[in-house]
Parts: structure tokens; C-alpha cells; sequence
């Protein structure tokens, strides 16, 4: 095998708690990360220079610091045996969205080098190398709906096949995931119930209306334009949305739908005045 293209899918965050402050700096979470159709496309080919290559669309993060080049990085100093390689990335998932493109991509990248050098590696092996390059790459390393705790490195899957519509809406804020953990960490927060359980068994059930009415998510009191995620959540309502909810720490926002035509009207209805998506979540 001399090349291998993979999918690198995108995530929202049915539920995402945040619990506590680590000594190490990191937080403690507990989240159901949802795998959705919407993906980054990754082409990763050998090449007979001992070099790493990015051929990517977007050119602010065609540098070293790319977490993919980490990837390639980590596991060259772990195998000898892996040679040059050049990746073509050509990125669909809004940046800086709450969408984990960035996760998604090293995710991604992990599983085709290790299919592509048969590196041999495991599940528990890639999540190693994964949990020490981005918090959010390890639940990634799933294309289906998972319980992600700790840092995100500890990992429930969710026995499920359900599949449902979902339109995504990217406001022209983006977000420091950096930055919103410390203006979380600043304010005083007021426990509202988190309906974890409840939307892992509805997922079990196939109960797309008791997803969305347990959608939580408690960056949403940290982002400083909360008047336009607001704004966003109702027009989804107006629109047909069983619930809606911003994803990660922002700036996305998605509305869950009872049907792909109700999806589809809504998608239509609102594309000419936000940067809009439609897809449907993944649970292969």
C-alpha cells in the first residue's frame, strides 16, 4: 500500500460538563461526542524524501505547528520504519467552531499511518500517543457517539446504530477553546441538571426528542456573545429544530431534527444568512 484516504469527521457535543480544574492545568469533562458526516479529507501518500509534506486549502495552518505534523512527528520517533510522507488535507469543518476539526484531522491521520506503515498499533496505543497530542483527538479516534471523561481520554462507547439529522450553523465568532476554559473557570456557575443518562439511552432507543431535549452544554454561560447564540437558537426553533445547542467550547451551534425534510427546509431557510451545514450524525 502506497496511499490511504480517510475521513476525518467532525463532532458535536450532545452534553459537555465541565467539572474541574486539573493541577496539570487541564480540566476534567464529561461529554457525549457525536461523529457526524461532516469530514475533512485526508490523502496520505509514501514519498522517497525522508520528509513530511502538507498540501492543505487553508494556508494559516500549512506550518510545523499543524497538530498533524505532531502526529507525523510522534509516531516517526516511536518507527523507524515510517518514511516521508505527503498529506493532502483539504479541510470542509470550520476552524475555531467547537467542531473538533483539528482533533478530527490528527485522529484520522493516526488511524491511516497505522494502516498505511502496519505500525501494528492498538486502540489503547493510538489513544496514548492521541491523549498526549490535543484533549479532544481520543474520543475522534470513534466514528460514532461515545462518552468522553476525564481530559477526554477516557472512553464509554455508546452501543447505538441511530442515525438523525443535523444542521450546523457557524456565527462569524470564532473561539479560543484556551481562552473560554478560563473565563469558565472565572465565573460562578449554577448547576443546572446535565441529562447525560437520558440522552444515552435515547440514542439506544432511537428517541431523537429526548436528545434534544437533554442537550447541555456549560460553555454556553462563557461565551461573550450570547445574545447572537441566542438569536441562533431561535431562529432553529422557528425552523422546525427538536432542540439546539452550541458545541464545544463555540462558536458552532446545531439544531436537531425530527426528519431530513424538515432538516432540509430549515438548512434552505437559513443558508443565505449564516455560513451553514447539513449533515447527520454517525453511529456505523
Amino acid at each position: 500500500m502506497k496511499e490511504i484516504y480517510i475521513k476525518a469527521k467532525a463532532k458535536v457535543n450532545l452534553t459537555l460538563e465541565v467539572l474541574n480544574k486539573r493541577e496539570d492545568g487541564y480540566h476534567n469533562i464529561k461529554s457525549i461526542f457525536q461523529a457526524l458526516s461532516l469530514h475533512d479529507d485526508l490523502k496520505i501518500e509514501k514519498i522517497d524524501d525522508d520528509v513530511f509534506e502538507l498540501d492543505t486549502n487553508v494556508e494559516k495552518i500549512n506550518n510545523n505547528q499543524n497538530i498533524v505534523y505532531k502526529a507525523y512527528t510522534a509516531l516517526k520517533e516511536r518507527f523507524e520504519s515510517i518514511t516521508g510522507v505527503k498529506v493532502t488535507l483539504e479541510k470542509k469543518v470550520p476552524m475555531q467552531a467547537g467542531l473538533g476539526g483539528g482533533s478530527a484531522d490528527c485522529a484520522a491521520f493516526l488511524l491511516a499511518m497505522n494502516r498505511l506503515f502496519e505500525l501494528g498499533l492498538s486502540m489503547e496505543e493510538l489513544k496514548e500517543i492521541g491523549k498526549k497530542l490535543g484533549a479532544d483527538v481520543v474520543p475522534c479516534l470513534y466514528d460514532h457517539a461515545v462518552i468522553a471523561e476525564g481530559i477526554g481520554d477516557e472512553i464509554t462507547e455508546i452501543d447505538t446504530d441511530f442515525e438523525y439529522d443535523i444542521v450546523i450553523i457557524k456565527p462569524v465568532i470564532s473561539c479560543n477553546t484556551k481562552e473560554m476554559y478560563e473565563k469558565l473557570d472565572c465565573m460562578e456557575k449554577t448547576k443546572e441538571s446535565c441529562g447525560t443518562d437520558m440522552v444515552v439511552q435515547a440514542l439506544k432507543e432511537h428517541n431523537v426528542k429526548q436528545i434534544a431535549e437533554n442537550l447541555y452544554n456549560d460553555f454556553e454561560i462563557a461565551m461573550q456573545d450570547s445574545t447572537l447564540i441566542r438569536r441562533i437558537k431561535e431562529e432553529f426553533s422557528a425552523n422546525g429544530a427538536l432542540g439546539s445547542l452550541m458545541t464545544g467550547s463555540g462558536s458552532c451551534v446545531f439544531g436537531i431534527f425530527e426528519d431530513k425534510e424538515t432538516a432540509l427546509s430549515a438548512y434552505d431557510a437559513l443558508k443565505n444568512k449564516y455560513e451553514t451545514y447539513i449533515c447527520t450524525s454517525c453511529n456505523a
